[in-house]
């Protein structure tokens, strides 16, 4: 994964350019918190997450939430399992990471998002097209 200052976030794919991204695929947008990755001692971007936040309780997230990453809206669709391969990056890795390797989302609109950008939670309103936010924010 190479870090990117803006991504191009397409409607039921992901980011332009992923190997993961495709119509359908549970795996469309993969975030992390930063945290965990600092107490695990490692980079961002080093497990193949697409965005990397500070500060959001990805933990505390529900399947069905979604998420404002800049312009596009992200659907929290369920917690990420490790692989095998996270044992390429580090010996364990994949035991270290059980429970905490992030949220993988489906995307339901496309956009740019931007570092410094704000992920925020957002709940559908009364009206279908508008949404409401949550005090719940994180850089991207």
């Amino acid at each position: 994964m190479m870090p990117h200052d803006e991504i191009e976030i397409l409607a039921d794919k992901g980011l332009r350019g992923c190997a993961h991204g495709r119509p359908g695929n549970a795996r469309q947008v993969l975030v992390m918190d930063i945290e965990t990755l600092e107490v695990l001692g490692l980079e961002a971007g080093v497990i193949k997450e697409n965005i990397t936040t500070r500060g959001l309780a990805l933990r505390d997230l529900k399947p069905g939430q979604r998420l404002k990453a800049g312009e596009a809206l992200l659907e929290v669709y369920l917690p990420c399992n490790p692989c095998k391969l996270m044992d390429d990056i580090r010996p364990g890795l994949q035991q270290e990471l059980r429970g905490r390797r992030g949220i993988l989302c489906r995307v339901l609109e496309g956009g740019t998002a931007r570092v410094g950008d704000t992920l925020e939670v957002v709940e559908k309103s009364d009206r279908h097209a508008a949404y409401g936010t949550k005090p719940m924010q994180a850089g991207v």
